[in-house]
Order: C-alpha cells, then sequence, then structure tokens
C-alpha cells in the first residue's frame, strides 16, 4: 500500500519498531521521534510505541485490550527510544507485558498492557453524545491553524499543524488561541488520520492510542478560560490509561468525547470515550495530567 501523504509517511515511519533484540532472542526494539515543538516527544507517540512493543511478544488471536502507564521523563526527540517487553504472565486467555522506554539509559515512559483471546460475553455500552453536529457539518479547521497558531520553534519554522497526522474538528470551537462560549468541563472533538491507514487491527489501537493524548487535557483548559497560547501555560502528561472495547479504524471519523470531573494541586483529570460515527463505542481513556497557570494573565 502506497501512501503520498507525508504526514502519513511519517507517522508510519515513527511505528515502524526495529528489532535489534531478535539478534540475542531479546524483546527490546528501538523507534525514532517525530518533529515537535520544544524537541520534546509526544507522548502519544512513545503511548503507541509501547503498544505495539507489547503486542509484537504477545500471540497473534491476542489484541491488547487495556493499558496503564506513567510518562516518568521528557523525551527527546533527536534521540533513538529503546522499548524492552518484560514477558509477565501468559495465561489461557489472558497474557500481560510491561514495557519500559528508555533514552540514554534513563526511563521515560512505563507501562503495563494486557492482551486478551477474544471471546463472547454480555454486552453494553454508554451511548455517543446525542444531537452533535457531524464533521461534515463543521468547518475545518487545519487552515486556520495554519495560519494562526505557529509554535516558537528555532529549528524549523514550519508549524506543528502542517506536520500532524491527524485533522480534528471540535465541538464546540477550538481552544488554541482562544476559549469561546461556555466555560465548561466537556468537549468533542472528531478526528482521524489525514490519510488511509494499512488494514491492521494492531496498528489501528496503537494509532487511536497515538491520538488519545492529544486532547484530553483541553476540558480542564476550557473549564477555566486557559488556551494553548496562554503565555507561561506548562503542561506535561503524568499517566494514561486507556481500554478498548471493538474494532475501529483511526483513519475514519470518530468522536473523542471529553470531559474533566477534578482539577487541584496543578494536576487536572480528564476522562475520554471514543465512538465510532456510527455510535459503538470503541475505547474509553482517562489521563491525569500537570497543568500549571501563571496567577497573572
Amino acid at each position: 500500500m502506497a501512501f503520498s501523504d507525508e504526514r502519513i509517511v511519517g507517522l508510519l515511519a515513527v511505528l515502524d519498531l526495529t528489532d535489534p533484540g531478535a539478534r540475542t532472542r531479546e524483546d527490546i526494539f528501538t523507534a525514532s521521534s517525530q518533529w515537535m515543538p520544544h524537541d520534546r516527544v509526544y507522548g502519544g507517540q512513545v503511548l503507541a510505541q509501547s503498544v505495539l512493543a507489547a503486542s509484537r511478544t504477545a500471540a497473534s488471536d491476542r489484541l491488547i485490550h487495556s493499558l496503564h502507564g506513567y510518562f516518568l521523563r521528557p523525551g527527546a526527540i533527536d534521540l533513538p527510544i529503546t522499548l524492552a517487553v518484560d514477558r509477565i504472565h501468559d495465561g489461557r486467555s489472558f497474557a500481560t507485558r510491561r514495557v519500559q522506554a528508555h533514552q540514554n539509559g534513563l526511563p521515560i515512559f512505563s507501562m503495563i498492557a494486557s492482551f486478551q483471546v477474544p471471546e463472547a460475553g454480555v454486552a453494553h455500552q454508554t451511548a455517543m453524545p446525542a444531537d452533535l453536529p457531524g464533521p461534515d457539518d463543521l468547518p475545518d479547521i487545519d487552515e486556520r491553524i495554519r495560519t494562526s497558531v505557529r509554535i516558537d520553534a528555532p529549528r524549523d519554522e514550519e508549524t506543528w499543524a502542517s506536520r500532524w497526522p491527524f485533522e480534528f474538528r471540535h465541538i464546540p470551537s477550538p481552544i488554541y488561541r482562544s476559549v469561546e462560549g461556555e466555560r465548561s468541563a466537556t468537549q468533542a472533538v472528531w478526528m482521524r488520520t489525514v490519510g488511509p491507514l494499512p488494514d491492521d487491527e494492531v496498528l489501528h489501537r496503537a494509532v487511536f492510542a497515538f491520538a488519545s493524548d492529544q486532547n484530553l487535557m483541553e476540558p480542564v483548559m476550557r473549564r477555566h478560560g486557559v488556551a494553548w497560547t496562554t503565555p507561561g501555560l506548562r503542561m506535561a502528561s503524568l499517566d494514561h490509561a486507556m481500554w478498548w472495547h471493538r474494532p475501529g479504524r483511526a483513519d475514519e471519523w470518530f468522536l473523542y468525547a471529553e470531559e474533566s470531573p477534578n482539577a487541584t494541586g496543578g494536576r487536572g483529570l480528564g476522562f475520554g470515550r471514543i465512538y465510532r460515527r456510527d455510535g459503538t463505542l470503541i475505547a474509553s481513556t482517562a489521563q491525569e495530567g500537570m497543568i500549571r497557570v501563571p496567577a497573572e494573565r
């Protein structure tokens, strides 16, 4: 499958893990990083890479269904990432893996993930939020971001948006420059990759993980009127949990319904639910992040 969009090529490149441990029969992989403002590794990227590394060591009939991870140190985009996998448990139905991501011998991310053989059982789901506009009814904000929000990056003057492999359509509106409307701790975002991806369920689950870290703290920011361009704003993901419920494609529009039940002590908590366009619940997420806002703004 040929890919013409450089953003998709770049996404697949950072998710293409090498396997130097194959020579020593160790579960060790390496990965590169995409460009990011301020030269720091995007948390969703190492999250997705860890999903793929763990999946490489699980039996082919078992898919990842949950993960719990901690972001330990900022990563540098110009250094390779080493991913070491521990095969903690292999049962008849479930398997457990631990992944440690390192740079220069220091851990930057730690994750435990669980895999399951598909099986039948009781089923229900929370309904997708009703009466929301679809992606076709919302303006394409990509060009708006490119022309109005520039990231200060001495090594590269291109905007973050011009390189990002996802489309976004916020409900009610994006908060890149300002927070418009009600100060609500909820929002929804239609998302999809900017081009098609291979037909690989493991890859799509990793790409959903990649996307899930992107804006889960925005309900905290929206509630307090804090835009991404607020001078002196400092933010970082602290931990991340994700549960996959049903198959889905990250290259088709999906709705990320998000809310924040709490913020205190310089930390904010976000919950998210990822739906297919037909209302099927694909995955659920939770994240706590550091958010420090200047007292005077």
